[in-house]
Formats: C-alpha cells, sequence, structure tokens
C-alpha cells in the first residue's frame, strides 16, 4: 500500500519541516520508492537495550541532570504502548496540574511511543531530547531547536 502525495508531504512537512529542502526531498523518493525503511536501517543498524520504563526513566533523568539540570523535576517517564506514531506523536511531554490543600501541584510527565523499543539509539535520543527540551521551551521555536541541538 501506498501513500497518498498529498498525506506524504504533510508527513515529511510536518515531522523534517526545518530540515533543508534536499533532506526532504531525499525523504519524498525514499518514500515514493517505498525504500525510507531499508535506507533507515542500513544507516542506523543499532539497537539500545532501555526496555522497561525504570531504564527509561534512568535514561532520560541522566540527560536531564547533563544539560537541564534546573528545569522542573521529572515526576514519569514511561513506554507509551497506544500513542498514535504516524497521526499524531512520537512522544509526548504534559504537565499534570492537582489541587493539594491551597496549593496547585504540577507534575512533568514524558511518554515515549513503545515503537522506539526497538529502534536505534540515535532515535529514541532525538524524542527524548525534543521532549526534555519541552521542559524549557514549550514552543518549537528557534530558541527550542537550539537547545535540542545543544543537547545532541
Amino acid at each position: 500500500m501506498t501513500t497518498p502525495p498529498s498525506t506524504l508531504d504533510s508527513r515529511i512537512e510536518r515531522y523534517l519541516g526545518p530540515y533543508p529542502a534536499a533532506v526532504q526531498a531525499h525523504a519524498r523518493q525514499l518514500c515514493a520508492e517505498n525504500r525510507l525503511g531499508e535506507h533507515l536501517q542500513r544507516k542506523y543498524p543499532d539497537r539500545h537495550d532501555i526496555q522497561t520504563d525504570a531504564a527509561l526513566y534512568d535514561y532520560v533523568l541522566a540527560k536531564k541532570q547533563a544539560y537541564l539540570r534546573s528545569s522542573p523535576t521529572l515526576h514519569k517517564v514511561i513506554w507509551q504502548n497506544k500513542m498514535d506514531v504516524i497521526r499524531n506523536v512520537l512522544g509526548l511531554h504534559t504537565a499534570i496540574s492537582r489541587v493539594q490543600g491551597a496549593r496547585l501541584k504540577a507534575k512533568a510527565e514524558i511518554r515515549i511511543a513503545s515503537l522506539f523499543k526497538t529502534a536505534a539509539p540515535q532515535f529514541l535520543d532525538m524524542v527524548v531530547v525534543h521532549e526534555l527540551a519541552h521542559l524549557r521551551e514549550q514552543q518549537h521555536n528557534k530558541a527550542f531547536y537550539q537547545l535540542c541541538e545543544h543537547m545532541l
């Protein structure tokens, strides 16, 4: 089954929008030829060994300590099984607010699509850095992408 060009273009724009036109054109060509998966498998053959929520939490916390020490505490980091990777998101950063007496407490959570359990370490790193950057920058602006590049 092939993806209609308009849907393909919107996905490439969504995920690769900040990348140069040449990178986007190469991705479009690989998708059109149905060779993107093969290309990525050849370019990134390794797999990481982070399989549990506890291991994922430790991995993300180590990255946070290295680059975002003064950012809010992370209360939960988990693999998310029911995340629609294609249409929605690869990872999700949420701040849950709860009333405790007269105070409002916020808890930061990161959820990573379980698809990345079998991915190359570079892909997991990319999604983790993206979600961590949201602790400091909520919008996908220039400062957000500069922070992502710094952490990578």
